[in-house]
């Protein structure tokens, strides 16, 4: 979609920018306020995606009329492998704090319950070893970063009565235990971005739209109705969104030495800030006639995605692929074993981590 320099100052394109770095702005706003706040409100069950065409998810219904589709049979793809989407999320990276040889620290809030974290965020991560380090300082702990791929079926939708053997800190007498409660945590800001653009009013729409200021009070404000009103992603954990643009696409050129035509794909995203930031890229170097195009924006959550993968489909998953999260920059804490971030973090995954995954 590339062509000559486009005009930048259309009215549409100058209302759309100036949305999108506004929203932008609300959630570096907020996610410093919301970090300290969590919400343990039971998910209700909704449909798995929402999207935006022309501002319906920002307005509310879209009363346009739909076009007539065609009596034409659809083409259906065939249900995904178990194998094909570990390999499809094998390149996203998840932190989790681990003793010196990568075995998992469980933690447990009481005598019944055994929890292990993983973290989208490596700075989660970072945060959770040092709050451990302070309580076992006998503890040589670190930050491991692993493949969502190799622990998406293995533990995180396991059988919960598999065997975990379990190692006190201060003995080398291990006992099996099973029930253990693995958790996937999305990085705060994302989440908070989920839940904001799944209760933004039009009349909130319109105010970004049109560049007014933003003060604390309507930050406040938002963070408020995004906490009690949204329809999901409500838990901390477990519940992961994952965003697209409908109109984005990427192009897999062909492998060294093989020939054939480039691959289009879908790019999905889990940071808003990346996906906002692309696409912000994307147009302003996107032919004249592109200056116009509202984004629609689409929201789901990784489950259900999941879920509808391994099912037949009239969406080609194949074609889709998975944006990880980029390094939200220098600054990392100088914590033992932590990471830098998901840009170097895959170069250590997929070692004998977590017994032998």
């Amino acid at each position: 979609m590339s062509g000559t320099k486009p005009k930048l100052d259309t009215k549409s394109n100058i209302t759309m920018n100036r949305f999108l770095s506004s929203l932008l702005l609300l959630l570096s706003i907020t996610s410093s306020v919301s970090a300290s706040r969590h919400s343990f409100i039971r998910s209700v069950n909704e449909a798995s995606l929402f999207g935006v065409r022309g501002g319906g998810l920002f307005g509310g219904k879209d009363d346009t009329k739909e076009a007539e589709v065609e009596q034409a049979e659809k083409k259906m793809y065939p249900a995904m492998t178990q194998e094909e989407i570990e390999d499809w999320m094998e390149h996203i990276p998840v932190f989790a704090v681990t003793d010196a040889n990568g075995a998992g620290v469980i933690l447990k809030p009481d005598e019944d319950s055994s929890v292990f974290y993983f973290f989208f965020n490596p700075l989660a991560a970072n945060a959770t070893l040092t709050q451990l380090q302070k309580v076992n300082e006998g503890m040589e702990l670190k930050v491991s970063a692993f493949s969502l791929g190799k622990i998406w079926f293995k533990l995180l939708n396991a059988d919960p009565n598999q065997e975990v053997l379990l190692k006190a800190p201060d003995s080398d007498e291990k006992k099996s235990t099973t029930g253990v409660d693995y958790r996937l945590v999305p990085d705060t800001k994302d989440l908070l971005g989920a839940r904001m653009l799944l209760t933004m009013s039009p009349e909130d729409s319109e105010k970004l739209k049109t560049g007014e200021t933003m003060t604390q009070e309507m930050a406040q404000k938002a963070i408020q109705k995004a906490m009690t009103e949204s329809p999901k992603f409500k838990e901390t954990f477990n519940e992961i969104p994952v965003f697209t643009i409908a109109q984005m696409r990427m192009q897999k050129q062909a492998a060294e030495g093989e020939t054939g035509e480039p691959v289009t794909l879908l790019p999905m995203y889990f940071s808003l800030q990346n996906m906002v930031g692309t696409w912000q890229q994307f147009m302003s170097s996107a032919a004249p006639e592109m200056q116009g195009v509202e984004p629609a924006i689409n929201l789901m959550s990784l489950h259900d995605l999941v879920s509808m993968m391994k099912k037949e489909s009239e969406i080609d998953f194949r074609n889709v692929v998975l944006v990880p999260a980029a390094p939200e920059g220098e600054g990392q804490p100088a914590a033992t074993g932590a990471p830098a971030g998901p840009a170097n973090a895959m170069a250590g995954m997929g070692g004998a981590t977590l017994g032998d995954i």
